[in-house]
């Protein structure tokens, strides 16, 4: 029988998040602190709204680009926030999720052979949806020195003649890193030079601790250069309504309207009515979850640092990664025996690309009172291993 698997896929490896997320989720008393997904309930007066339009009999398809409303309104959002002008006529298309903008974007964007520029330690679907749209991915490693920013240096030494798009990753999962300004602004002008795109996912953007997130797109020359992707999964913690957008140039968003009518036909209807009330009069939901983030954040890192824990301090999204190279085991070992020994699941580092090595990505979209359980878990671990090392030097 002739085998009927697309090599491409097979290769492709499965998730390294939801491995751990697997076998936590059949061990008792086991706390995870894995997936990034927010603990807060939607919103009650958005999950209202999508209630409404239940009952209102609005179940049918809305327009392949998504409801006129809702794009109204992410345009409106994104010149309130960003101060970025976007038509929604054609420059806006409603995703099921941010996902599937990642992956029409780069479907759009790809001839084969095409070179994409992916920053790790990142998001699991970078690779895989640039090697599913044929394209050549070339990863640029970036350093906890740096704080993890993608720096202008390290753009310019990965760029060739065949590089076409470069994936922007910030506020960034997992390490939390973000990058200001000026860091923007210096990486910009490699990009012009060296006529490349951007696809810049910026679904923590609603989710930094230091100063107000800036996108790429709002600084001169790069809205025409810039797929701006987000959503309302971790910002409205609406991670099962399958919502996201995108946001760029005419002649780009057209040829993902194309792949996005053919494969998926449109967003959620129900999801898309309550976005609309979200992005109307969520913003005070938004400060209340990020301030309690941010509690969250500082907490964990006062404990690591009383603890001896190695970690950068990150500003964005819910997550940080500290380096657990002292032991002297790869971050698969760290995270498996300490889930075997104390219950506790965080991700290995390495789950987001090879230079993740000796890191942890720990997720604090959790309850306080489960990150002090499973912190102090965490604790007793790292003494154990010091206590180990220590012995066996004699």
């Amino acid at each position: 029988m002739r085998n009927p698997l697309a090599d491409k896929v097979v290769d492709i490896k499965p998730s390294g998040i939801r491995k751990f997320f697997d076998i936590v989720s059949e061990m008792k008393d086991a706390i995870s602190l894995g997936v990034g997904e927010p603990d807060f309930d939607t919103p009650w007066h958005i999950r209202d709204e999508g209630i409404y339009s239940l009952e209102k009999g609005r179940t049918f398809y809305t327009s392949n680009a998504g409801l006129k409303e809702l794009k109204i309104e992410i345009c409106n959002y994104m010149k309130r926030t960003q101060n970025i002008d976007y038509n929604h006529k054609d420059e806006v298309i409603v995703t099921v999720g941010g996902s599937e903008a990642i992956d029409i974007a780069l479907r759009a964007m790809i001839n084969e052979g095409d070179e994409v520029l992916i920053p790790q330690p990142s998001y699991v679907s970078y690779e895989p949806c640039a090697i599913l749209a044929n394209a050549v991915p070339v990863i640029i490693e970036l350093k906890a020195e740096n704080e993890f920013r993608l720096t202008a240096q390290e753009l310019l030494e990965a760029i060739t003649e065949k590089t076409k798009v470069l994936i922007l990753p910030f506020p960034n999962n997992p390490t939390g890193a973000i990058m200001e300004k000026e860091d923007l602004e210096a990486i910009a002008k490699v990009i012009e030079e060296k006529d490349i795109f951007v696809i810049s996912d910026e679904i923590y953007a609603e989710l930094t601790y230091k100063g107000k997130h800036v996108s790429i797109a709002s600084l001169p020359g790069m809205k025409e250069r810039t797929i701006l992707i987000n959503g309302f999964s971790k910002s409205y913690a609406m991670t099962g309504w399958r919502l996201g957008y995108a946001c760029g140039p005419k002649n780009i968003l057209e040829q993902m309207i194309k792949i996005h009518q053919f494969a998926i036909m449109c967003a959620p209807t129900t999801s898309q009515y309550a976005a609309v009330e979200a992005l109307k009069n969520g913003d005070e939901d938004v400060c209340q979850m990020r301030e309690a983030y941010n509690q969250r954040r500082r907490y964990l890192l006062h404990t690591f640092r009383e603890m001896g824990l190695e970690c950068f301090e990150p500003f964005g999204a819910f997550y940080v990664f500290p380096c657990i190279k002292e032991f002297g085991m790869t971050s698969e070992e760290f995270a498996n025996r300490f889930l075997q020994e104390e219950k506790v699941a965080v991700v290995p580092g390495t789950a987001f690309g090879d230079c993740g090595e000796g890191f942890l990505r720990i997720s604090y979209a959790y309850s306080l009172e489960n990150l002090k359980v499973a912190i102090g878990r965490l604790k007793n671990f790292v003494e154990r291993l010091r206590k180990e090392k220590k012995e066996e030097r004699g």
